[in-house]
């Protein structure tokens, strides 16, 4: 594999993944080490800084389809995080009902062991 086409390939990997990250924090895809809807808006933001300065530092090295692409997912990112930050904070998670109270020095019933 020539060396331009491998490294349009992981420039690519590189926009993907900081897309990724960004999407998670945002609370659009789930986090697959938890498998949970995660929602923190300030790292969503750094993962887009990043990218708007990755593509500014690179403004005039990339070919027209690197940065179509790149431009596509920068604006696909902002549109995402300006609906994300409009909408209302989501609730906290509900706490699980507490488990039977058992004194110091206790045992729990028969049934539970």
């Amino acid at each position: 594999m020539p060396n331009e086409e491998k490294n349009t390939i992981l420039l690519t990997q590189l926009v993907l993944m900081f897309q990724t990250a960004a999407l998670q924090h945002m609370g659009k895809l789930k986090n697959p080490f938890t498998d949970q809807i995660e929602r923190d808006l300030s790292q969503a933001q750094i993962s887009i800084d990043m990218l708007e300065m990755l593509h500014s530092k690179m403004k005039g090295n990339l070919s027209p389809d690197e940065e179509r692409i790149y431009s596509e997912v920068l604006r696909d990112l902002r549109l995402n995080y300006v609906d994300e930050a409009t909408k209302a904070p989501p609730a906290p998670p509900e706490s699980a009902p507490p488990g039977p109270l058992v004194p110091p020095g206790g045992t729990e019933s028969a049934e539970r062991k």
